[in-house]
C-alpha cells in the first residue's frame, strides 16, 4: 500500500491509488497485524462537521468558517460505505461505530443504518451496530435510529452543570437538551446506552462526582476519558490529564467500586462497578495505560482514507480504489495488506516521542476520523 499523508487541510483528490497486492487471500480467519492483533473494530465517520465547538476536538479559532470542510462529492456514499462494510466483516470485523464529526448531522443516516443492520457475519450473526453522538439531535432522532436498526448508542457529555458544559461545547448549548436525548434514547428502547466524559484537570474535574451520582442506579454506563493529544488543534498539555486512577479513588472512596473482567480481548474501557449493585463505570486511560497492544480498531475517515491509529498522521485512500472499478476481491486484498503491515503503537511511546511529533508531523483531527 502507499501511504497517503492527510494533513490539517486535506487534500484527498491528490492522494496516490494504493497498490494491490496480487498475493493475499481472504479465505483464511482473521488478518493479524506485526504485533498480532486482529482487526475486530471499524468506525467510520459519516461527516467531518459538528455543531459543537469541543476545544479538546474542534476549536473555535481552528474549524471556523473557513475551515476546508469537505464538499459533498467528497464524501463516500452510502453505498460505498455499505460495500467497505460488507468487505470489512468479511475480513473479521464484528462491530461498526458510526461517528463524525457528529455523525447525526449526515442527512438520511437512518437509511445507512438500515442498510449496515441488514450484513451478517461470515458466521452468520448480527453485526455489532453503534453510533457515537454529541446528543443534540437524539430527542428528535432516537426513534428513528431504533426503528433502523440501531443498537447501542455513546452520548459525549463533560459536565452537568450549564455553564461548564457550555463553555467547553463553546456554542452555548444548554446540558439539559443532551438529558433530554438520552431520556428519549430510553423511552425509544435503547437498552445499552454508555455516556463518555473527556476529563480536564481544572476545567471540569469538579464535574466528576455530580456525574457518578447523576449515572448511578440509571443503567447507563457512564465512561471517564483522559484528555489525549488527539489531532494537532486541541491545545493538549500533560498538565491537564488527570490519570484514571485518580478519578477511580475518588468515586470509590464515596461509593466502593471493585473492578470487572472485561466483555471481549480488546475493549478498550476498563470496567468498574459499584458494590452496592448500583450500576458500573469505565475509565478509558490511552494517556496513563497504554493499550496499543490490544488494539483492534481500524477507522475510515468521511472521504475514504483508512486509518490505524486515532494519532495517525497518514492514511490509506479507499475512495480512489474503489471508483476506479476494482473488485471486492481485490479491495479485500488491499485492506489485508494494510493491516498486516500496521505497527502503530502512538500511545506507547508518547512521552518519548511527543515534542518530535508535535515539532515534524501534525496529526489528523479526530472530527475527520472520529473518536
Amino acid at each position: 500500500m502507499v501511504k497517503t499523508v492527510i494533513p490539517i487541510r486535506k487534500e484527498a483528490s491528490q492522494s496516490p491509488l494504493p497498490i494491490i497486492p496480487a498475493t493475499l487471500s481472504v479465505a483464511h480467519g482473521r488478518t493479524l497485524d506485526r504485533r498480532q492483533r486482529p482487526l475486530r473494530d471499524l468506525r467510520i465517520s459519516v461527516t467531518d462537521r459538528c455543531n459543537f465547538r469541543c476545544t479538546y476536538c474542534m476549536p473555535k479559532e481552528v474549524f471556523d468558517q473557513h475551515y476546508p470542510y469537505l464538499a459533498q462529492s467528497e464524501l463516500l456514499s452510502f453505498e460505498e460505505i455499505h460495500r467497505l462494510a460488507k468487505i470489512f466483516v468479511s475480513l473479521g470485523v464484528e462491530k461498526i461505530r458510526l461517528t463524525g464529526g457528529e455523525p447525526l448531522l449526515r442527512k438520511d443516516l437512518e437509511t445507512l443504518i438500515s442498510m449496515l443492520a441488514k450484513i451478517r457475519t461470515p458466521q452468520n450473526e448480527a453485526l455489532d451496530l453503534t453510533l457515537t453522538t454529541n446528543g443534540s439531535l437524539l430527542s428528535k432522532k432516537s426513534a428513528l435510529l431504533k426503528e433502523s436498526g440501531l443498537q447501542r448508542l455513546t452520548v459525549s457529555l463533560d459536565a452537568l452543570d450549564d455553564a461548564i458544559f457550555k463553555a467547553m461545547n463553546d456554542v452555548d448549548y444548554p446540558v439539559g437538551d443532551v438529558l433530554k436525548g438520552i431520556e428519549a434514547a430510553q423511552k425509544a428502547g435503547f437498552e445499552d446506552i454508555k455516556v463518555n466524559m473527556v476529563v480536564k484537570k481544572g476545567v471540569n474535574d469538579h464535574e466528576i462526582l455530580p456525574m457518578a451520582k447523576y449515572f448511578r442506579n440509571s443503567g447507563i454506563t457512564l465512561r471517564f476519558i483522559e484528555f489525549m493529544d488527539v489531532g494537532s488543534s486541541n491545545g493538549w498539555n500533560l498538565d491537564q490529564v488527570l490519570p484514571s486512577a485518580e478519578v477511580i479513588a475518588m468515586i470509590s472512596e464515596q461509593s466502593p467500586l471493585e473492578q470487572v473482567d472485561p466483555n471481549y480481548a480488546g475493549e478498550v474501557a476498563q470496567r468498574w462497578r459499584y458494590q452496592d449493585g448500583a450500576g458500573e463505570i469505565g475509565v478509558i486511560s490511552s494517556v496513563t495505560q497504554a493499550f496499543c497492544h490490544e488494539c483492534t480498531r481500524a477507522r475510515l475517515s468521511t472521504d475514504g482514507h483508512l486509518f490505524l491509529c486515532l494519532f495517525a498522521t497518514e492514511g490509506f485512500d479507499f475512495k480512489t480504489l474503489m471508483r476506479s472499478g476494482r473488485s471486492d476481491l481485490e479491495i479485500a486484498n488491499a485492506v489485508m495488506q494494510t493491516w498486516s503491515n500496521r505497527e502503530d503503537r502512538y500511545s506507547e511511546i508518547r512521552h518519548l516521542h511527543t515534542k518530535d511529533l508535535e515539532r515534524k508531523q501534525r496529526k489528523v483531527e479526530m472530527s475527520y476520523i472520529g473518536g
